[in-house]
């Protein structure tokens, strides 16, 4: 009796990983792109194609002054630096608080390490919003309003959540490695800087990008605590594009916001394969 063998053709196999998650896929990225693809639209109009109606889709004539208005109309270096500063200051204390933090929960074994763990992650289902005022009122009393002390002492205590990623990261490692190390007379201290910091590269970008990302793109609290004088691009930009009559200037507005959102989308794509092997890696191990 002879065996009867079948071969799929190369395209009955395109087809099928082609499937319908994939096109689902492509129709949720189309309508994610649709706003940014009419910010970029809406930066190279004329206001009057942009009030004009029925709605102008396409300019008459790309406006690349705006982009020039945008960074004149408001002190666009002044405010991108005072940014730069609150969000590179508090990513780079909540990076390695949070990595201290999840070392010690991944590698310390004491009594009540779980449910403290525990606890930690419950902060994670707490909404901001819930301790936005009592927070405000406690800076207030301390005269730390409209200074950067709020940010700073939140990235000092750290973050629920890169502490997760981190103490799953720290878990995964094999225990011979750090026993050899205490072998050879290294410290708790000298183990997590010089050896698992180290080798925690893909969740250390990750927590980095993902810290200074939501800095960087933060309106209320910098508007509640902050001054004019070191208040952040986001707050100046959304209250500056205006003519003499008061009215709004939505296109520079528009190429204003392409230029600050063109770092965050610069980034991403250079690490977005450190970010992915990040939050991977850091559920290998429970």
């Amino acid at each position: 009796m002879t065996a009867v063998t079948t071969r799929r053709s190369p395209s009955a196999a395109g087809s099928h990983e082609f499937g319908w998650g994939f096109w689902l896929m492509c129709v949720a990225t189309l309508f994610f792109l649709v706003p940014a693809f009419w910010v970029v639209l809406t930066a190279l109009k004329t206001e009057g194609e942009y009030n004009a109606y029925p709605i102008v889709l396409w300019p008459a004539k790309f406006q690349w002054g705006n982009f020039v208005r945008a960074v004149t109309i408001v002190p666009y270096a002044r405010y991108a630096r005072n940014s730069v500063v609150l969000a590179g200051s508090t990513t780079l204390l909540n990076t390695i608080t949070s990595a201290m933090g999840g070392f010690a929960f991944a590698r310390h074994t004491v009594r009540g390490r779980n449910p403290l763990f525990i606890l930690v992650l419950s902060l994670m289902m707490l909404p901001p919003m819930v301790t936005l005022v009592p927070q405000f009122i406690l800076f207030s009393r301390l005269k730390m309003v409209g200074t950067y002390w709020p940010w700073i002492l939140g990235g000092i205590a750290g973050s629920p959540f890169h502490i997760f990623l981190f103490r799953q990261y720290f878990s995964s490692i094999p225990r011979d490695l750090e026993d050899a190390a205490e072998v050879d007379g290294c410290g708790r201290f000298r183990i997590f800087w010089q050896i698992f910091l180290p080798m925690s590269g893909p969740v250390t970008a990750t927590s980095a990008i993902l810290n200074f990302q939501g800095i960087w793109g933060e309106w209320l609290r910098p508007i509640l605590y902050l001054k004019d004088s070191n208040t952040t691009l986001a707050v100046r930009m959304a209250s500056s594009y205006k003519d003499p009559a008061g009215n709004q200037l939505v296109t520079p507005l528009m190429a204003g916001i392409c230029i600050y959102a063109l770092p965050l989308i610069l980034v991403f794509f250079v690490a977005q394969r450190h970010i992915i092997q990040g939050v991977v890696t850091s559920g290998l191990k429970g």
